[in-house]
């Protein structure tokens, strides 16, 4: 079930409200577990399964974690985390693997030694994977000391504000909330609006301005200039950027309504001066997760910089493939441990210290990033980026024509982006988010975001993939 939907917009999320607010206090968890279970099972009705079953195991395992850490805790610990990654690896990265070593087998022996699975991947595995592990390591770290009930963790991992595409929330910062919560109108309101916000960002601004991305690679990867070439790589950055950003921000209004604070996971990653506050802005929550319980265990940069640099090449080899099982993935982490490496040793701190020429080397850079990031087959990839830079722009098809006839017809929508990419816009909603005028504009968004989604332009998250 999509939040931009009318299933969603208009059954399940006014049906659950009344019910979370109508009932007492104390069955507030049972209403949240039921109706996430049932959030997911609408679009998930056989893997709704393998989440019972992973509540159930991992319940167990902090549960004894706690209990015994001084005897089997770390024995289970690691237990539960190869339980965890191993269903994932099954579900996501088997066929990746099978197909790779099959090929390099091909040369020994004839046909296939290993079988293909061919399994649909489960909604949000890889977020509520990680989101489970931290929970684990942060019983055995002490974190979490105190034995949590079997409806608070259920609650916890299958939210549905959050369950299919993020944020990732470490239990700490709900621990409070899942006990006792008063549902505030002020916090319905505010999360309403919050809500409305992102919606808007998603079907406005992301739906709209990812139809241009569609139709330049409609045309072929090797048939661009170097102009539309470009162009497309702004509209994917926007498209990605609003759709994620505008998930985030529903995640976290529908949390307010429900009386949680749930992290923020994006903070304008566009301003940034270097890649590396460019990461420090963008997806927060999975960034945090890599550096506490992966890069920090590792030695983070405590032990030189051969030891920092091999560090930051398992995370962003494993930031690569977190996304998905594909090498332009792999490729994608490379290349940004590679840029990470280099501003460590001292470039990203003189970018962050000269404003333009940071800003012009981030606007340029990151779509080059997403680029790879969004073409899975190497081939067209390499098209791609050679158009990028001219080599293939002779022959192009999409030319000097497409390029005017692209700009008269989404100028104003990339006006728009490049806008509310800025911190200027929810600077602005601060400060007057009480007024009249502002409910009126966000009515507005909501109802045109409506109008938009009746329409037929609706599309999934982009992050549902993942």
């Amino acid at each position: 079930m999509l939040f931009s939907s009318v299933e969603f917009l208009f059954r399940f999320l006014p049906v659950f409200m009344l019910l979370y607010l109508a009932v007492p206090g104390k069955y507030r968890n049972l209403v949240l577990l039921s109706g996430s279970l049932l959030f997911y099972g609408a679009g998930e009705p056989y893997y709704v399964l393998l989440l019972v079953l992973s509540i159930l195991v991992n319940y167990g395992a902090g549960r004894l974690i706690i209990d015994k850490k001084e005897t089997y805790g770390k024995i289970t610990l690691i237990l539960s985390i190869c339980y965890n990654f191993g269903v994932l690896f099954v579900f996501k990265y088997w066929d990746f693997a099978a197909q790779n070593l099959n090929r390099l087998l091909g040369g020994i022996s004839s046909g296939e030694m290993i079988p293909f699975l061919s399994l649909a991947l489960p909604l949000g595995i890889s977020f509520y994977t990680f989101q489970i592990v931290s929970y684990l390591i942060d019983c055995y770290n002490g974190r979490i000391g105190e034995k949590v009930s079997f409806t608070a963790f259920a609650s916890y991992v299958t939210m549905f504000p959050q369950l299919i595409a993020g944020p990732i929330v470490k239990y700490e910062e709900v621990a409070e909330r899942m006990k006792e919560r008063k549902i505030h109108p002020k916090a319905v309101e505010s999360g309403l609006k919050l809500f409305s916000i992102g919606l808007g960002y998603k079907v406005l601004l992301a739906n709209q301005i990812g139809t241009l991305w569609n139709s330049i690679m409609t045309a072929g990867a090797g048939n661009l200039s170097v102009a539309v070439a470009w162009l497309g790589a702004f509209a994917y950055s926007f498209q990605i950027y609003f759709d994620f950003w505008g998930y985030s921000l529903m995640a976290k209004g529908l949390g307010r309504m429900l009386g949680f604070r749930i992290p923020k996971n994006f903070d304008d990653p566009y301003m940034s001066r270097s890649v590396s506050e460019f990461w420090r802005r963008w997806h927060i929550t999975l960034g945090r997760w890599f550096k506490e319980y992966l890069y920090i265990p590792l030695g983070g940069n405590r032990k030189g910089y051969v030891r920092t640099a091999f560090n930051l090449l398992v995370v962003w080899t494993l930031t690569g493939l977190w996304h998905g099982a594909d090498f332009n993935f792999a490729l994608w982490g490379l290349l940004f441990f590679v840029l990470l490496s280099i501003e460590k040793k001292g470039f990203g701190k003189w970018l962050e210290q000269k404003k333009v020429i940071g800003h012009i080397y981030v606007i340029v850079l990151i779509p080059v990033t997403w680029v790879i990031f969004a073409i899975s087959d190497m081939h067209q990839l390499g098209m791609y980026l050679q158009n990028m830079i001219g080599i293939h722009a002779s022959n192009a098809l999409a030319g000097s024509e497409q390029v005017f006839r692209y700009i008269k017809q989404y100028g104003v929508l990339f006006i728009l982006c490049v806008l509310f990419a800025t911190p200027y816009p929810m600077k602005q909603y601060q400060k007057y988010k009480y007024k009249w005028y502002t409910v009126v504009i966000i009515v507005a968004i909501f109802w045109f975001s409506v109008y938009e989604i009746m329409s037929g332009s609706n599309n999934p998250f982009l992050y549902f993939r993942f």
